[in-house]
C-alpha cells in the first residue's frame, strides 16, 4: 500500500504555528514511507476564504520546504463530486433535505439547553411530505444511526469510542450548494485515496461522524492519527500573545527555516534526547510511535536558541543575500543601495555568532553601513578628554599604516606603550568612537569592515567632539 497524506488547510486567516506543524508530519510521514503529500484547500467558505491567505498558505509551505507531490486542489473546483455524493445518500434514505432556518434552529436549541437536553436537530425534516417553504433553499442532512456505538482506533490517543445516540445528523450539503466541513473532507479523501489523516486533536469529535459517512458511502475509512495540541508555556491554549503568529511572521522577523522546522518536529515528536536534526535525520527518524501524547509547550526561548545554532551554521554568503532586504525593509539602506557582496560576507561572519536572529544581525550591522555613526549615550562617557591624546596618537599611526590586522594591532600596542593604558582602556573608547556603541565584535575586525577612511573619519570626529 502506497501511504497517500495531505494538508488540508483552510484558507480563512494566517497559517498558524499548529497548522504547518500538522503539514510537517505529514510530509514527513510521507517522506519516511516513500509516499505521497497532497495539498488540499479547503476553500468553501466563501464569505472568510480570502486569495490573500491562499497566497499565505502557499508561501509558507514554499518558505519552510514542505514540497507537495499533488495539487494545490481546491475543493470549489469540485463541487459537482460533492453534489453526486449527497444525492447518492438521499437516494438511499441515508440523507434528507432540510428546510428549517437559522433562527428556527437557533429557537429550538434554546429550548432544548433550557431543558437540558442535548442541543441535537429533532429531526423535524426527516421523512416529510408536506411541500416545503416556497423559496426558502433546503440544506441537505445526514441520517446519524442514534444506537450502538462508533470506535475510532486513534493512530496516537489509542482507543477512543464514541456513543451514537450524542451524535446529530449533521448538515453535509449547505443551503448555497457548499458542502461542510466533515462532508468535503470524507469525500476528498476517498477520491484522492488518502490512506491516513494526521491532523489536531481539535479534530477529533468529527471522527466519528466521518467514520459513519465512509460507511454510508461504502468507502473503506483511512487511519486516523490526532495531534495533541499546542500549549503556550502557562499552558494554556496556544494564541497570538505566546507567539503563535503567522508563518511568514517568523520569516519577517529573521528567523531561518531550518530552525523553525528543527523546532516544529520537537512539538509533539522526539527522538531519544536528541534536539538538533537536519531534515534527512527527521525524514529517516520519523515515525506515528513517535508522537507524543501529550501536549507539547511552544517555548519562544527554545525557538530562538535553535535560531542562533543554524545562523552560526549558515553559510555566510546565504545569510548575506537574506540579509539585504532586511536592511532595506529597516532603511538602514536606500531600497536601491547595491552593497559589496564580498564585504558583506565578511561583515554577516563577524556578526553570526552575536546573532541571534537576522533581525538583530540587521541592528549590529547598523554601524557599519553609513559614514559617520550616531554616539549613543552610553558610549558617550567613554570619550574623555584624558583618552583624546591617545585617540591623536592613533589617529596618526593609522593614518600611515598598511592597515591589516597585524599593523593595526602593533599601532594599538605602539600607542599602549607610549600611553601607559590598558587594552580595554584603549579599545572601549575606540570602540565608541567607530560604532557609537559600547558592544562590537573585536575592535580590529571593525576597523578592517570599516575600512581606512571611515575609520579615520570617526576618529576624527570622536577627538573633534572631546576638543
Amino acid at each position: 500500500m502506497t501511504v497517500r497524506v495531505r494538508f488540508a488547510p483552510s484558507p480563512t486567516g494566517y497559517l498558524h504555528i499548529g497548522g504547518i506543524r500538522t503539514a510537517l508530519f505529514n510530509w514527513l510521514f510521507a517522506r519516511h514511507e516513500n509516499g505521497v503529500f497532497i495539498l488540499r484547500i479547503e476553500d468553501t467558505d466563501r464569505e472568510r476564504s480570502t486569495p490573500e491567505a491562499i497566497t499565505a498558505i502557499l508561501d509558507g509551505m514554499k518558505w519552510v520546504g514542505l514540497d507537495w507531490d499533488e495539487g494545490p486542489v481546491y475543493q470549489t473546483e469540485r463541487l459537482p463530486l460533492y453534489t453526486e455524493h449527497a444525492e447518492r445518500l438521499i437516494g438511499q434514505g441515508r440523507a434528507y433535505y432540510c428546510y428549517c432556518s437559522e433562527e428556527e434552529l437557533d429557537v429550538r436549541r434554546k429550548e432544548a439547553l433550557a431543558r437540558k437536553e442535548l442541543p441535537k436537530y429533532d429531526r423535524r425534516c426527516f421523512g416529510r411530505t408536506d411541500p416545503p417553504p416556497k423559496g426558502r433553499p433546503a440544506a441537505v442532512r445526514f441520517v446519524t444511526p442514534q444506537t450502538g456505538h462508533t470506535v475510532v482506533k486513534d493512530l496516537v490517543k489509542g482507543r477512543v469510542v464514541f456513543e451514537n445516540s450524542q451524535l446529530d445528523d449533521l448538515v453535509i450539503m449547505r443551503s448555497n450548494g457548499m458542502p461542510t466541513y466533515n462532508f468535503g473532507a470524507v469525500v476528498d479523501d476517498a477520491a484522492m485515496g488518502i490512506t491516513h489523516v494526521i491532523r489536531g486533536d481539535d479534530h477529533l469529535n468529527n471522527t466519528p461522524r466521518q467514520i459513519l459517512l465512509y460507511e454510508a458511502l461504502g468507502y473503506q475509512p483511512p487511519c486516523f492519527g490526532h495531534l495533541s495540541m499546542i500549549l503556550g508555556v502557562d499552558k494554556v491554549k496556544l494564541s497570538k500573545r505566546h507567539g503563535a503568529t503567522s508563518v511568514l511572521e517568523y520569516q519577517e522577523a529573521g528567523y531561518l527555516p531550518e530552525a523553525l522546522v528543527n523546532y516544529l518536529v520537537r512539538l509533539g515528536w522526539s527522538f531519544g534526547d536528541q534536539e538538533i536534526f537536519s531534515l534527512k535525520e527527521m525524514v529517516d527518524k520519523f515515525t506515528l510511535d513517535h508522537i507524543n501524547k501529550s501536549a507539547a509547550a511552544f517555548n519562544g526561548e527554545k525557538l530562538i536558541w535553535l535560531n542562533s545554532h543554524y545562523i552560526r551554521q549558515a553559510d555566510p554568503k546565504r545569510l548575506a543575500d537574506l540579509l539585504v532586504p532586511i536592511l532595506k525593509k529597516q532603511t538602514l539602506v536606500a531600497e536601491d543601495a547595491v552593497l559589496d557582496s564580498e564585504w558583506l560576507e565578511r561583515l554577516v561572519t563577524v556578526l553570526r555568532d552575536r546573532s541571534r536572529t537576522l533581525l538583530e544581525m540587521a541592528e549590529k550591522a547598523a554601524p557599519f553601513l553609513g559614514a559617520v555613526v550616531s554616539i549613543e549615550p552610553g558610549a558617550q562617557q567613554f570619550l574623555t578628554s584624558q583618552i583624546q591624546p591617545a585617540l591623536t596618537l592613533l589617529y596618526f599611526i593609522i593614518e600611515q599604516a598598511s592597515f591589516d590586522h597585524a599593523d593595526l594591532e602593533r599601532g594599538f600596542k605602539a600607542v599602549l606603550t607610549d600611553t601607559g593604558l590598558t587594552m580595554n582602556q584603549l579599545a572601549q573608547p575606540v570602540r565608541a568612537a567607530l560604532t557609537g556603541r559600547t558592544i562590537s565584535p573585536g575592535i580590529f575586525d571593525v576597523m578592517l569592515l570599516l575600512g581606512r577612511e571611515r575609520t579615520l573619519l570617526r576618529l576624527r570626529k570622536a577627538i573633534d567632539l572631546i576638543g
